[in-house]
C-alpha cells in the first residue's frame, strides 16, 4: 500500500473556480504546488524569495485551468524562518493565505516514511483543500501586526544576550580552573580587572590571550545588555507601556516578567475564554481515553514556550509573595502536603490558573482574589 498522500481529484474537493496553492519553503528554493481541485496539481520550483516568479506561477495555472483573472486564490505554508513577510505580501496580492503550525500537521506513523519537498507540497495542498471544505486538519498561527511583531524583539534579544553572558563567564571560569585559579570575584565584574592583573601571569601566554579575548566579548555583551535594559526602563518611566506597568503592580511580578507576558501574549492576542488562553500557552490538558485506557498525559506544550516557562517561574514567586491569595491557598490545600513530584505537578496547574487570573486582571481590571498590589511610588 502506498504511503504517499495524493491530491484529491474530485469536483467536490474545492470551491468551484478557485485556485489552491501550497508553499514548501527552503533556504535556496521553494516548491510551489497549485491546483484548482479538478485538474492535477502543477508544481514549480522558484528561487527563494522570488515573488515575481510566484505571481507568474499563479498566472500560468489560471491560464492552464482556464480560470477568470479574478478567480480567488487560497494558499498556505508552514510557520518557519521566513516569518510573516510572505504572508503579508500574499495578502497584498489578494491571496487568501494562512500560516500553519507545522507541529499540528498529521504525519504517517510508519517507522519509515518517504519525505521529499514534492510529497510535502502535495500533502499541504491536499490538507488546504480539506481545510476549505470545513475539516479541522491543523492549527492556524495567529498573525501579529508588524508593530506587535517588532515589539517582541527587545526582550528576545535580551534573553539571548543574557545566555551569552553566562556562557562567556562559565567559559572563563573553566579555563582558569585548568591552572587551579578560582576567582573570588565575579568574572567580568567591577573587581575582575584588578584580580586578573594580579593572577593573569600564572596562566600560559596562549591561554592568557584566549581568556582576554573571551573577557572582551563578555564586556561587549554586558554593555549591550545594559543599553537594552536602560531603554526598557526608560519606556516604563515615560508611561509608554501601560499594560506592562499595570501587570507589574502585582506583587511577585517584576517589570521583566510583565514585559515578556505583555509582548508575547496579553498585549496583542484576544481570547474568547480561558480555554483559548490555555491552548495558546500550551497549558491545556491532553487526556488519552481509548478503549479501556484513560490516561492524563499532562499539558500539551504546544503554545508559546517563552510565556509558558515564565508563568511556571512566576507561579513559584506567587506562592512566596502572595501567600494570602486564593490561588496560593488552593495550591497549599491541594498540593502543599504532597512530595516534590506532586508540588511540581501542582505548580503547572497553578501557572495555568495564574495565567487566567492575569488575563482577567488586564482585560477586565479584576484583581486576583486575595492578591495585593505593590505600594504606590512616592
Amino acid at each position: 500500500m502506498s504511503t504517499t498522500q495524493t491530491v484529491p481529484q474530485g469536483k467536490d474537493t474545492a470551491i468551484a473556480g478557485d485556485l489552491h496553492m501550497s508553499f514548501e519553503l527552503g533556504d535556496k528554493s521553494w516548491k510551489v504546488t497549485v491546483s484548482d481541485g479538478r485538474h492535477g496539481p502543477s508544481r514549480y520550483n522558484v528561487d527563494a524569495g522570488d515573488t515575481a516568479a510566484v505571481a507568474h506561477c499563479i498566472d500560468k495555472v489560471r491560464e492552464r485551468c482556464k480560470l477568470e483573472p479574478q478567480a480567488k486564490v487560497h494558499s498556505c505554508y508552514e510557520a518557519g524562518r521566513d516569518g510573516w513577510w510572505l504572508h503579508r505580501w500574499l495578502i497584498e496580492q489578494g491571496v487568501d493565505n494562512i500560516v500553519v503550525d507545522s507541529s499540528s500537521i498529521e504525519v504517517n506513523r510508519h517507522a519509515r516514511r518517504a519525505k521529499t519537498d514534492r510529497i510535502d507540497g502535495d500533502k499541504l495542498l491536499a490538507m488546504l483543500l480539506r481545510h476549505h471544505r470545513g475539516e479541522r486538519v491543523w492549527s492556524v498561527v495567529h498573525e501579529p501586526t508588524p508593530e506587535d511583531e517588532d515589539a517582541r524583539r527587545m526582550h528576545r534579544e535580551l534573553a539571548r544576550l543574557t545566555q551569552e553572558r553566562t556562557s562567556h563567564m562559565n567559559r572563563i571560569g573553566s579555563l582558569l580552573v585548568l591552572h587551579n585559579l578560582r576567582p573570588h570575584v565575579i568574572i567580568g565584574g567591577r573587581d575582575w580587572a584588578r584580580w586578573w592583573a594580579r593572577h593573569g601571569e600564572q596562566v600560559p601566554p596562549v591561554l592568557r590571550a584566549e581568556i582576554e579575548r573571551e573577557s572582551a566579548r563578555l564586556a561587549l555583551v554586558k554593555q549591550q545588555v545594559k543599553v537594552l535594559e536602560t531603554e526598557r526602563r526608560q519606556e516604563l518611566t515615560d508611561g509608554k507601556q501601560p499594560l506592562v506597568a499595570q501587570l507589574a503592580q502585582l506583587r511577585a511580578i517584576g517589570p521583566r516578567g510583565a514585559w515578556v507576558l505583555v509582548k508575547e501574549v496579553f498585549g496583542w492576542r484576544r481570547f474568547a475564554n480561558r480555554r483559548e488562553l490555555a491552548g495558546c500557552l500550551g497549558l491545556a490538558p491532553t487526556p488519552y481515553d481509548s478503549g479501556g485506557s484513560q490516561i492524563e498525559q499532562g499539558i500539551s506544550k504546544a503554545g508559546n514556550k517563552r510565556a509558558r516557562t515564565l508563568l511556571v517561574e512566576l507561579a513559584w514567586s506567587w506562592l512566596r509573595y502572595q501567600p494570602d491569595s486564593a490561588l496560593s491557598q488552593w495550591f497549599n490545600r491541594r498540593f502543599g502536603a504532597g512530595g516534590k513530584r506532586m508540588r511540581r505537578i501542582g505548580i503547572v496547574a497553578l501557572a495555568r490558573k495564574l495565567a487566567i487570573a492575569l488575563w482577567r486582571y488586564l482585560q477586565y481590571g479584576e484583581i486576583p482574589a486575595g492578591a495585593s498590589l505593590k505600594p504606590a511610588a512616592a
